[in-house]
């Protein structure tokens, strides 16, 4: 593909229509979401918590870990990755340092919320936001570091909803726009009437976060489109589709059966690459 990551992504938000986006967690789901067919995906920092070391989506993982699992999904892959940046792991100088950090690790957009530190899953209990003058200096230093020369989106997150109410969350998204985000996102919305609302009020691309038994209901993209959103990100589809398939084998080993439903040992070689690795190995003699 021609073009920076995020030049192809802003190509991508110009274009009209739902941007359907898997989420991925390491470099194997980013290929496969590839292969699929899909445009972009995004790394849901839920799914690397659990995936990486097991913990909870709760601020337990440092910049360096994030970014480490980042930078290896951003060179698996040719489509553009949104990266989820939590509250930029700091004051707005961490913030910047992060931006910065994820344009150079290949990222097309980095995600940065406006929830105290350390942060926690938008779909589940105790969330606290910060309030509006360190949210919107969050951003503007986001912006900033993008203006500045690092070639990445900024998706501004606001997890007011929750705490304050759907009229603070949807002040703070047209702040966010207005401060110069590329892209917002209230997170979980209740109804249908509140993501309309939100989508009838703020300009420019919006983001809704399917998540499977979340607070946020589960539309049809044609729905969806017709609101007004741009992306439909399923931030855990595939790590619970995976958890469920490694369960099932795990449970026929168990019982001395032989798993069913597995790929084949030929196509897990073909997505780790090994075809290219021996094209090479032959061309180079070694």
């Amino acid at each position: 593909m021609s073009g920076s990551p995020a030049a192809r992504l802003r190509a991508l938000l110009e274009e009209p229509g739902l941007h359907v986006v898997p989420s991925c967690y390491d470099a194997l789901s980013a290929r496969l979401i590839e292969r699929a067919g899909f445009g972009l995906t995004f790394m849901s920092g839920f799914a690397v918590a659990a995936g990486r070391a097991g913990l909870p989506d709760t601020g337990l993982l440092s910049y360096g870990e994030v970014l480490d699992t980042g930078r290896a999904i951003c060179d698996a892959v040719d489509i553009p990755v949104i990266g989820d940046a939590d509250t930029g792991y700091g004051n707005a100088l961490n913030v910047q340092r992060t931006i910065r950090g994820y344009a150079a690790a290949g990222f097309a957009c980095a995600m940065i919320e406006d929830q105290v530190a350390p942060k926690r899953c938008g779909h589940t209990r105790g969330k606290q936001v910060v309030d509006r003058d360190e949210a919107f200096a969050r951003i503007q230093a986001a912006v900033d570091a993008r203006e500045e020369g690092a070639d990445i989106l900024i998706l501004a997150r606001t997890d007011a909803r929750a705490t304050d109410g759907l009229d603070e969350a949807i002040t703070r998204a047209q702040a966010f726009r207005d401060i110069g985000a590329d892209i917002t996102f209230v997170e979980a919305p209740h109804d249908a009437d509140e993501m309309r609302r939100y989508c009838a009020e703020v300009e420019g691309p919006k983001m809704a976060n399917l998540v499977e038994q979340g607070d946020t209901p589960i539309l049809p993209p044609a729905e969806l489109e017709e609101m007004g959103y741009t992306l439909a990100v399923h931030p855990l589809t595939l790590q619970l589709a995976a958890v469920a398939a490694m369960e099932g084998a795990l449970g026929a080993l168990a019982q001395g059966d032989p798993p069913t439903g597995l790929a084949t040992f030929a196509e897990l070689q073909d997505l780790a690459g090994f075809p290219d690795y021996f094209a090479a190995e032959q061309r180079y003699g070694s």
